[in-house]
């Protein structure tokens, strides 16, 4: 089924994502971000898996094997590359070489497995946001870059990139429900052994289990239920890019709520993200390209 409002759906489904930075900043002290990202897919991929029930999406049949294993371990590797990245090179580095990194290598993947050549419209645009991330986190004060830590955000933005890529073909032959369902529940039973290896007593708490519900039934179920119904009808290379709202929400719910300050600069940077992500939406080349793939789509149907 075509979506309505493709392109805002990908940038909702980035934006509630934006709100996992402010969600654990409430979690408990002792709460390991790696045992938070397990949580989080635990509590993610149930939701999803008991929508894909409710709503009769799930199916045994026609599902793609290598992509559906291969959405699973980029999601499953995702949670804990991106965790300890940020934990070894600090938020703000860990942050700009991941999500900076996967728009570029989405255009290049693309490019070299699906013969699509992004536009000159898609690199203007992803540049701009690319620029205005950097910007951002020009605020954080000088920081020291440990490149092991630099070498695992890399590998976060790789992640994530494999999985947007392949979720698009499984796309082609499952409903979004069933899809998100699927990949979450898989990932989770992969990171299912930190639940009994590292502490995971705070969900117990009052925090801890509002952390919990916020990051598994908002930030991970609906954000990706959000995502995939967009990927729908939006090139991998755009909502990659398209990503690059996730930082400009986590900044700005910085500043309106936990009183976060951002320098004349970082400010700057909020507006050429606003730019670039804008650009995406609208430019000429991208929407060309979204017709000719919807248009592959109907032909295929």
């Amino acid at each position: 089924m075509k979506e309505k409002y493709p392109y805002l759906l990908v940038i909702l489904g980035a934006m509630l994502w934006g709100t996992t930075g402010t969600a654990q900043s409430f979690a408990p002290d002792g709460a390991h971000p790696i045992a938070i990202g397990a949580v989080r897919l635990a509590v993610g991929g149930s939701a999803l898996l008991l929508i894909a029930i409710w709503q009769k999406k799930l199916t045994r049949y026609n599902w793609p094997l290598k992509e559906t294993i291969l959405a699973t371990l980029g999601m499953a590797c995702y949670q804990p590359l991106f965790f300890m990245a940020v934990s070894m090179t600090g938020i703000a580095i860990g942050t700009i070489i991941t999500l900076s990194s996967a728009p570029i290598i989405a255009g290049f993947l693309e490019w070299l497995f699906s013969k699509k050549r992004p536009s000159t419209s898609w690199w203007t645009a992803t540049g701009l946001s690319i620029a205005g991330c950097l910007l951002l986190f020009s605020n954080k004060g000088s920081v020291t870059i440990d490149p092991v830590g630099a070498l695992l955000a890399l590998g976060a933005g790789v992640s994530f990139t494999v999985f947007t890529l392949v979720s698009k073909r499984i796309l082609d032959k499952q409903p979004p429900e069933a899809t998100a369902a699927v990949i979450f529940s898989f990932s989770a039973l992969l990171l299912a052994p930190a639940l009994f290896i590292l502490d995971i007593s705070w969900i117990g708490t009052a925090n801890g289990m509002a952390v919990s519900l916020h990051l598994g039934l908002l930030a991970t179920a609906a954000a990706y239920l959000f995502f995939n119904k967009g990927l729908l009808s939006v090139p991998s290379s755009t909502a990659v890019s398209l990503s690059l709202a996730e930082p400009l929400t986590a900044a700005l719910l910085g500043v309106f709520l936990v009183g976060e300050s951002l320098s004349p600069m970082s400010w700057i940077g909020v507006g050429l993200l606003l730019c670039g992500i804008i650009s995406l939406t609208i430019s000429p080349g991208v929407r060309k390209k979204t017709r000719l793939m919807n248009q592959e789509l109907s032909a295929k149907k």
